[in-house]
């Protein structure tokens, strides 16, 4: 039996998802989480900032949490240190391998 909880969302319709279910965001919401014009997240994800898998679609991006984070992430240091948009591009990607080669050591280490 899957467990389901009760998820708000943040345009207030209650919802039953499967227990430990990403959530996922439209466009809007995302931009009302991020406080990001919608505009810009869809500039982000045509650089590639948020990902391969957002940056060639030509349908609406979604977006998770992680989606959401990194989107803090890249605003936090274009307003509070001034980092332009190509050095942005450098940042995501240096975020991602460190990211990777966490992992892989997580993996090289075992359990």
């Amino acid at each position: 039996m899957t467990n389901f909880v009760l998820y708000v969302n943040p345009e207030l319709a209650i919802m039953c998802v499967p227990a430990g279910a990403a959530a996922v965001y439209s466009l809007e919401t995302a931009a009302d989480l991020t406080g990001v014009h919608p505009d810009l997240l869809l500039h982000y994800c045509q650089l590639g900032l948020l990902g391969a898998s957002r940056a060639g679609t030509d349908r609406e991006p979604t977006f998770d949490d992680n989606a959401l984070y990194d989107v803090r992430r890249i605003e936090h240091h274009r307003r509070h240190h001034g980092v332009n948009r190509p050095a942005l591009v450098l940042l995501c990607e240096l975020w991602r391998e460190i990211d990777r080669l966490e992992a892989e050591l997580r993996f090289l280490r075992g359990p």
